[in-house]
């Protein structure tokens, strides 16, 4: 399928500071990944600390919350601050929370169903 690139808006809690971002979906990624140069700049504030797995190996990062909107839906979703990565990651938690999914034959998200059972 390769890679999904989509617009994404960007920002703390509140809504003060907003940015407009290229974002690559990873549907292998549970949560989202800010990288830290954004983070600072959004002011964003760190909420905890997690362990993740990487394919190299398993590290911890700062978690945080950001607000977030894609295809004109938004929310408030759990975030991940890196210092390693250098682009906005879209995980499954986001795009779930939202209501989107991965179409594999267009490329594109789409609306779907959030879950209730």
């Amino acid at each position: 399928m390769g890679h999904i690139w989509v617009k994404a808006r960007i920002g703390d809690e509140n809504c003060i500071r907003i940015i407009e971002a290229d974002a690559l979906v990873d549907t292998g990624a549970t949560l989202t990944v800010i990288p830290r140069r954004i983070a600072l700049d959004l002011n964003l504030k760190p909420t905890g600390k997690s362990i993740v797995e990487t394919g190299a190996r398993k590290i911890e990062l700062e978690r945080t919350r950001v607000w977030i909107e894609l295809e004109g839906r938004n929310e408030i979703v759990p975030a991940l601050i890196s210092d390693l990565i250098d682009k906005v990651l879209i995980g499954v938690t986001a795009l779930e929370v939202l209501g989107l999914q991965v179409d594999p034959l267009t490329g594109k998200l789409k609306e779907w169903t959030l879950l209730l059972y």
